[in-house]
């Protein structure tokens, strides 16, 4: 027995040892699903090193430069609870594919566009393209591989991967607009999805979706809803949380979401199964998501500006030094969210990860103007990336388990709009934290030693978060004792 209490309700399903042809269609499933998500992860942050080429090459004005960002995280986030709706209604593997098409059509248009404009409207192309894929990669990954080792494998990879990509996506972004062009950081897009599409033959459909019809009042609240809600966070960097837009927009949200959950608790097929979410693990595991999704981009965005505006690094050497933090997400990958998925409680492992990612957030808490790369900065990043890709993967594993293939679309479009709107109220909350921090520092300090201040404040902040994570683990996760699946109410 397990040195944790109630470490397991039932013993742990093994799935055979596939045959050499079925471990082949296997691997080559993990690859087409990896890079999938890894693609659209990517873009979410390979735009931000090459704006101010973007700017001076297209002309863009200051005030719609944020939209090169803005309009991809817009449609992308407001869609993506329809997306995955619409992909366990019509099949996943037809809405993923259309997802593809369109995200690579939009990827070449933009790398190609001649002014600020035609860029802004396929980068909002773009987002509508990741929101129909990015549900489908997951649920196609639940339908493809067996319970037990394979399935958690997988996860593994799918999880460190959605990590491993926001932080690639500021190196690659360097390099490519240093030694190509800003074109390119879209542009290599393109041979990815080819890639992809020739290798989808190796995902399994799933159990057949039932043929019912779309929710459409709780579609429309539930896109306009989080569209409100991203966008006007997304504005408060700019504005400020006092901008009469921003505070309309935050209104809107929690009305029409208001709207969306009592849709949800009284409609007949509502568009979030009540089964999804009837596990309270599932449900914790969402809100980790989210938690950890607001720490986790805020502290990307402190640890640029650090190395940028107080180090003086430029954009290329900036991308670089978040190399230690990608290293960590690919440990944790291949080794320490499976290990600790094998070897503790749900509740206990996802609890250890977000230990692990509050230890290196905290580290950050300590640095000054004239901090050491090597002994502080680096080993910080390992840390904190080793913490924050096993805890996505424990909680992406937590979050699909027992939902049935049927549903899978809609359940994994929970975890991703969890992860981005965390990410959207992390920028905006902690940025605004740290610069009122560095305000109220600057009249007694001079200007590195303020900036300091406020970006420690918001380090700070994040383990905060972090630490509220592993309370809703501990309180929400539990033994799983569905005795087989999710299974979809009878229409």
């Amino acid at each position: 027995m397990s040195q944790y209490e109630g470490a397991t309700a039932d013993p742990p399903v093994e799935a055979a040892s596939p045959a050499p042809e079925e471990g082949a269609r296997l691997g080559v499933a993990t690859m087409v699903i990896a890079l999938a998500r890894f693609m659209v992860v990517l873009d979410g942050t390979i735009m931000i090193v090459a704006l101010p080429s973007i700017q001076k090459a297209l002309k863009i004005s200051p005030g719609n430069l944020n939209w090169v960002i803005n309009g991809y995280s817009l449609t992308f986030g407001g869609l993506l609870l329809v997306a995955g709706r619409v992909g366990d209604v019509y099949g996943r593997k037809k809405v993923f594919t259309t997802g593809l098409v369109l995200f690579g059509a939009a990827s070449l248009a933009g790398g190609l566009a001649p002014n600020g404009g035609t860029l802004i409207a396929f980068r909002l192309l773009q987002g509508v393209g990741a929101a129909i894929a990015t549900p489908g990669a997951l649920s196609l990954l639940v339908a493809t591989f067996p319970e037990g080792k394979p399935r958690t494998k997988a996860l593994g990879i799918y999880g460190g991967v959605t990590g491993l990509a926001s932080v690639l996506g500021l190196v690659l972004g360097g390099v490519l607009t240093t030694y190509a062009s800003w074109r390119w950081v879209l542009l290599v897009n393109v041979p990815v999805v080819v890639a992809i599409i020739f290798g989808l033959n190796a995902l399994k459909e799933g159990e057949p979706a039932r043929r019912v019809r779309i929710d459409i009042p709780g579609a429309i609240t539930a896109t306009l809803g989080a569209g409100s809600l991203v966008f006007g966070v997304n504005r408060v960097s700019d504005h400020g949380w006092s901008d009469v837009t921003v505070i309309s927009c935050l209104i809107a949200a929690g009305v029409l979401l208001a709207v969306f959950a009592f849709i949800q608790r009284t409609g007949a097929e509502p568009m979030i199964p009540r089964e999804v979410l009837s596990d309270r693990g599932r449900t914790g595991a969402n809100v980790v998501t989210l938690l950890m999704s607001t720490g986790s981009f805020a502290t990307y965005y402190f640890l640029t500006l650090y190395m940028q505006q107080v180090l003086g690094y430029s954009a290329l050497r900036t991308g670089l030094m978040y190399l230690p933090l990608a290293v960590g997400f690919g440990i944790a990958a291949g080794g320490v969210g499976p290990v600790l998925m094998a070897r503790a409680p749900e509740r206990i492992a996802l609890s250890l990860a977000l230990a692990i990612a509050a230890a290196g957030s905290g580290w950050f808490t300590f640095l000054t103007k004239d901090s050491n790369v090597w002994s502080m900065v680096m080993p910080a990043s390992l840390i904190t990336g080793i913490g924050l890709g096993a805890t996505t993967v424990v909680a992406t594993t937590i979050g699909v388990r027992g939902i049935d293939s049927s549903e899978a679309g809609i359940g994994s479009s929970l975890l991703t709009a969890s992860s981005q709107i965390g990410g959207a109220l992390g920028l905006a909350g902690l940025a605004t934290v740290a610069a009122t921090t560095t305000r109220h520092a600057a009249a007694g300090t001079a200007l590195p030693d303020a900036l300091v201040n406020g970006y420690t404040a918001g380090f700070k902040v994040a383990v905060g978060l972090y630490v509220v994570g592993i309370l809703v683990a501990l309180l929400t996760v539990k033994p799983f004792k569905g005795g087989g699946e999710v299974r979809a109410q009878k229409a």
